[in-house]
């Protein structure tokens, strides 16, 4: 396939090809007796629907955390860590590229000078010059800083070569990762990853930065039982679990019951201002309210401004940020990666934009079909935002999508970034395709939800035919079909303030345990469009004297809205007229 400027979009027919559908379905929920008393009847029913049947999983407490011990391979990593620090070797941690990865990175830096190592350096791979994750390039580039151990953290697993290049020139390798493994294992001294086969850690939904949290809390009862803090006070790790609470959320890993134990203690110090003194000006920059920030907040605004540098610049920037003690750099670092940022949605939508036309000029000659999946690749695409093009058109689409770019320019190799629907484990379908045509991808991983692979140019077209026959033969049809799960209608006296700041503060919501959702049926008073694509509308509530502000983001498709509506949405407070003034955001609108 020759290189262009213009989008090309491989779409893949399927017969028959169901349109893209939206269904609106309501949750249920089971009695559950022995919630706290002060508990809003509303939470209840949310926690309730989310699978909570015992009232103390509602709002986990770190007392619930599972032990570090369980996790396999700890003591083996325990022992790596705590001979390095015993015998003031260097210690390297190297990150990744992405939120998790800088967050991952600033909690090993910090908790492993915290529990007494004098000569911790950490790096991270450019993501143009070295790829993802633990390269023999970046091995090759450490060379002259000499560790006597390297430690990765949220990579790791699938960098065979990486880590034999270290251990050649003679370093101890310890990987911590939370990534799915392929059928061997790197050579390292000891891998934490509570996904590798016959793990008996319970959660396999840590982030990256999850499992150094925890590799850490097992060194620190390991040197406290080895009496290290005898004559000084034990180093108290929950300062970190700011770094941990960000990372977590922005990685969109599952929120179980243990994430978010440690998601909600987080949220809890930055919004009383003990964070960091980087997620302080981040916060700061992003115009939030650290009182009242959220895992939403997290989500949509702290993540994207540090992933911005790993995907524009080089995320050794973001982690400076989150390893500043000096107040007056980390707001200058933060208004850096402001501007980065700002850069990022430029970029990310030019490159939109091509992919929404190269699909829409390819369901043309479908006769309107929509695909089944998409492989979108242009000459002029960022590598590192193919991500986040990929996540808006599988939200287009509510298809499995896959969006590259070369890996830098004019490059004859292609980097890919992933994202699927509920149903279809697109990690999976990649080991999929490499089973059955080796060689034709040259590295793959992730999840189910995401991932991430690299291939030459010139196989570029081999890459859909197989990517074809993997999605054929294992879709299943009823994943086409986009349903959005409500929490039912909201009594009148439910849609105030007082309720939209409980949802806020609740939960925390994210992955896995999604933020909640309503549906009903109200009356449009009055309608406007504004930057000719948002719709926002006044609502009239039965029982509700005066109106509420709504609004649908993208939702004008060049009608007037119906006199009577039925819409799913989201109550939040209204920011931006303050006041407890409350909005419903819109998901999903149709004629009543």
């Amino acid at each position: 396939m020759p290189m262009s400027s213009t989008a090309a979009a491989a779409l893949l027919p399927r017969t028959p090809n169901p349109t893209h559908a939206v269904a609106l379905q309501r949750r249920d929920a089971v009695a559950v007796a022995g919630w706290p008393a002060d508990m809003l009847p509303l939470l209840q029913r949310l926690y309730a629907a989310r699978g909570v049947t015992d009232a103390a999983q509602a709002q986990p407490k770190l007392a619930q955390l599972h032990a570090p011990e369980l996790m396999g391979s700890m003591q083996a990593a325990v022992n790596l860590l705590a001979e390095a620090i015993a015998s003031n070797a260097r210690i390297l941690v190297v990150g990744d590229f992405d939120c998790d990865g800088a967050t991952a990175c600033a909690v090993g830096v910090r908790g492993l000078r915290m529990l007494g190592a004098r000569d911790v350096v950490h790096a991270v791979p450019n993501r143009i010059l070295h790829g993802y994750g633990l390269s023999p390039s970046l091995v090759a580039d450490l060379a002259h800083l000499q560790p006597g151990l390297l430690v990765t953290v949220d990579h790791g697993i699938a960098c065979h070569a990486g880590v034999a290049a270290a251990k050649a020139l003679g370093w101890k390798v310890l990987v911590t990762d939370h990534h799915l493994p392929g059928e061997r294992l790197p050579p390292a001294d000891a891998l934490v990853d509570p996904n590798i086969s016959g793990d008996a850690f319970p959660s396999k939904a840590l982030a990256g930065v999850g499992v150094i949290f925890y590799v850490l809390m097992a060194l620190r009862r390991h040197l406290r039982e080895q009496g290290a803090f005898a004559a000084t006070p034990e180093p108290d790790l929950l300062t970190l679990l700011d770094l941990v609470a960000v990372g977590t959320v922005a990685d969109l890993v599952a929120l179980d019951a243990n994430n978010r134990a440690l998601v909600a203690a987080g949220l809890r110090r930055l919004r009383a201002g003990q964070g960091c003194v980087g997620l302080q000006a981040l916060i700061e920059a992003s115009g939030r309210d650290p009182a009242r920030l959220s895992a939403t907040d997290i989500g949509f605004a702290l993540g994207p401004r540090l992933n911005a540098a790993g995907r524009l610049e080089d995320m050794a920037l973001g982690i400076e940020l989150l390893l500043t003690e000096d107040r007056g750099q980390a707001r200058e670092i933060a208004q850096t990666l402001e501007q980065i940022n700002a850069e990022r949605r430029a970029v990310q939508q030019l490159m939109t934009d091509d992919a929404e036309l190269a699909v829409s000029r390819a369901m043309l000659t479908a006769e309107g079909e929509r695909p089944i999946a998409a492989c979108l690749f242009d000459a002029d695409w960022h590598p590192g935002v193919v991500g986040l093009v990929a996540s808006k058109m599988k939200d287009r689409l509510h298809r499995p999508v896959i969006a590259f770019a070369p890996s830098e320019p004019g490059s004859d190799s292609l980097r890919g970034s992933a994202r699927s629907i509920p149903g279809f484990h697109i990690r999976d379908a990649l080991a999929l395709v490499n089973a059955a045509h080796p060689g034709l991808i040259d590295k793959f991983g992730g999840h189910a939800m995401a991932a991430g692979l690299s291939l030459p140019h010139a196989r570029f077209e081999d890459f859909q035919k197989a990517f074809v026959a993997v999605v054929e033969s294992s879709m299943d049809p009823a994943s086409l079909q986009q349903l959005l799960l409500s929490d039912g209608e909201l009594a009148p006296g439910e849609l105030d303030f007082r309720h939209a700041e409980a949802l806020r503060l609740a939960g925390p919501w994210g992955q896995g345990f999604p933020e909640p959702l309503f549906d009903g049926h109200f009356q449009v008073a009055r309608w406007q469009v504004l930057k000719e694509k948002h719709l926002k509308l006044s609502l009239r509530v039965p029982g509700r004297a005066e109106p509420i502000n709504a609004i649908h983001f993208s939702g004008w498709k060049g009608t007037a809205p119906a006199n009577h509506v039925h819409i799913a949405y989201r109550l939040v407070s209204d920011d931006y007229r303050g006041g407890g003034a409350i909005q419903l955001i819109i998901e999903h609108c149709a004629d009543a």
